[in-house]
């Protein structure tokens, strides 16, 4: 049985860490975010762009009060991605252990 191919764009750490944050989550807060990766500033802001314009998560700028506010809300189109490559990955792991 051939091995799925992994979405090379969730195949990044950082990405792929954002993703299984807003899965569970639905949305989040760039901070939030931030902190829970451990990834700097510039570094997530553009991992999320990707993201973005691929579709698979939606960011809201807005403003707390007078602080600007960044929301991440995964897609439709994100979830199915994020499924995807949790079965594509399973799929190395079976055909491993055997």
């Amino acid at each position: 049985m051939p091995f799925q191919p992994l979405d090379p764009l969730l195949h990044a750490e950082l990405r792929l860490a954002v993703m299984s944050l807003l899965i569970s989550t639905e949305e989040a807060e760039f901070p939030y975010i931030k902190e829970q990766t451990g990834a700097t500033a510039g570094n997530l802001s553009v991992q999320v762009d990707k993201l973005s314009t691929a579709g698979y998560i939606e960011v809201e700028k807005t403003f707390k009060g007078k602080r600007p506010c960044t929301i991440c809300r995964i897609t439709d189109k994100g979830r199915q991605a994020f499924e995807t490559y949790v079965e594509a990955l399973r799929s190395y792991i079976v055909v491993n252990s055997k």
